[in-house]
């Protein structure tokens, strides 16, 4: 009996993983980017774009609350994932943007303009 409750326990497990992994591999199919995102933290939010530092690779967004992150309204710099994201964008756009934790950094990893 102790067995068949330790196989069903690594099993599951391991399923867990697979499925985790699965839904990362998910959130940056085709942009190229690993991080460490994880499906909790990456959540979409809304913002204005209000300042874009194309050298540094940073992009300022006047944000709602990033729930996903824990963060209120506020607006801050960010990091992003592919140096594309700053040539689609320009100051004053309304923005939904997926933001996540990545080498110690908060970094946009997929953005689309509101129209």
């Amino acid at each position: 009996m102790n067995d068949r409750i330790l196989l069903s326990t690594a099993v599951a497990f391991v399923l867990g993983l697979s499925v985790s992994g699965a839904v990362v591999a998910q959130i940056h199919q085709g942009s190229g980017y690993a991080s460490t995102a994880t499906p909790s933290s990456a959540q979409a939010a809304e913002g204005t774009v209000r300042k874009i530092d194309t050298e540094a690779g940073k992009l300022t967004i006047a944000h709602g609350p990033l729930k996903g992150l824990a963060m209120p309204s506020m607006t801050m710099a960010f990091g992003v994932a592919e140096r594309t994201i700053l040539e689609n964008v320009k100051v004053g756009d309304k923005i939904r943007f997926v933001p996540a934790q990545a080498g110690g950094e908060l970094t946009v990893i997929r953005l689309e303009v509101i129209r």
